[in-house]
């Protein structure tokens, strides 16, 4: 949705970047992803048209912010996913609320798989990205947010030791930075999760060295601050990769490809097939509410 909220004339040179924005929010928009801003940078640095400088990725969110005041960038095609306001649901009639509750009906529908997933994801930024394939397998996400909470790897220790003591095998997929921390991060799950008695397949689902060769996202030096840098420099140089880099449609292939190694595909369509009787019959009693209704009065 473009609104145009005051005039501003562009120089030459940033019109051309803005209309290079809007081919690439057009690009995924067709497959049904919004971007972060991050995102919308890293596409234009991997196509050389924009350096990979931190100058660079300023300059970029502030002519964004002025097209999108302008009107020539709509204001619902970058999204911020760490700032949402949240309130209570509301609806017009109870047959309103059952229709929005059929919409949102759904069957566990790995109850009966042998393996029971989750699909962990560093950054809260990338969490629209993972979720959108997530729940199309429904399997649950995490956003780690950088090392996770000494409570919350508790509570997930937990949940997958619950799990595990119904004869289910757990697996996490981890997605991550390429750089010292990132990395780290990925061992540190591990250790933690077997800490708190449980024992999960765990698979590093990216940002790996075989993707990065594949995909050649845009590098970045490695900060000589991180505590890890040294041990990380001596395995992979002074170069580092952040996932954001990745395309959308790549990180949700990933996903896909391995969270089907886990999965029966037949019981999974089966589950489907069941919700959306489950699904057709809520839908029928909404469309008759009033005379249902009727028969109370």
């Amino acid at each position: 949705m473009k609104i145009a909220y005051k005039e501003i004339n562009f120089r030459s040179a940033s019109r051309n970047l803005i209309d290079q924005v809007n081919g690439i929010i057009r690009e995924y928009e067709v497959m049904g992803y919004s971007l972060t801003l991050r995102q919308v940078y890293y596409q234009l640095v991997s196509r050389d048209v924009i350096p990979n400088t931190e100058r660079s990725y300023k300059n970029l969110g502030s002519i964004i912010s002025d097209a999108r005041m302008a009107g020539l960038i709509s204001w619902t095609a970058i999204e911020d996913r760490t700032r949402n306001l949240r309130s209570n649901s509301h609806w017009s009639s109870p047959a309103s609320i059952i229709r929005s509750a059929a919409a949102s009906f759904a069957f566990d529908k790995w109850e009966d798989q042998e393996h029971y997933v989750e699909v962990w994801v560093e950054k809260d930024a990338l969490i629209g990205v993972v979720g959108q394939i997530c729940e199309e397998l429904d399997v649950p996400h995490f956003s780690c947010r950088g090392y996770v909470s000494q409570s919350e790897m508790w509570v997930a220790g937990r949940r997958l030791r619950s799990e595990e003591d119904q004869g289910r095998q757990t697996v996490i997929l981890h997605l991550g930075d390429h750089d010292p921390s990132g990395k780290d991060m990925s061992r540190d799950i591990l250790d933690r999760l077997e800490t708190f008695e449980t024992s999960p397949i765990f698979r590093r689902l990216a940002l790996n060295m075989d993707q990065i060769e594949e995909y050649s996202p845009p590098p970045n030096p490695t900060k000589l601050t991180d505590a890890r840098a040294k041990g990380y420099i001596a395995d992979y140089g002074n170069e580092c990769w952040e996932l954001d880099a990745l395309r959308p449609d790549v990180i949700g292939r990933l996903i896909r490809s391995h969270v089907t190694e886990y999965c029966d595909l037949d019981k999974l369509a089966k589950a489907r097939e069941r919700e959306e009787k489950a699904r057709d019959l809520l839908y029928r009693v909404s469309d008759n509410w009033e005379e249902i209704e009727g028969d109370y009065r």
